[in-house]
C-alpha cells in the first residue's frame, strides 16, 4: 500500500504543536483594518487552536496518515 501524501494547502495554513494540537491563524487580518477596533486587531494577531473533531481531521491531513 502506498504512502499517503500530506495536504500541502493545510501545511501552508496550519501547524502542529508538540502536544498535538493544531494551531491556526485568524481570518480578517489582511485589509480593511480601519473599521476594526484596536482591541479586536490585537486579538486577531494571536494564533488559535482548532476545536475537537475538526482538529483530529486536520492533524491526520498534516501527518499524511
Amino acid at each position: 500500500m502506498p504512502k499517503l501524501k500530506t495536504r500541502k494547502s493545510i501545511v501552508k495554513r496550519m501547524k502542529l504543536t508538540k502536544s498535538g494540537k493544531v494551531k491556526r491563524h485568524h481570518a480578517y487580518t489582511s485589509h480593511l483594518l480601519v473599521r476594526r477596533s484596536r482591541k479586536r486587531k490585537r486579538a486577531l494577531r494571536r494564533a488559535a487552536c482548532l476545536p475537537g473533531r475538526f482538529a483530529k481531521t486536520m492533524a491526520q491531513a498534516l501527518r499524511g496518515c
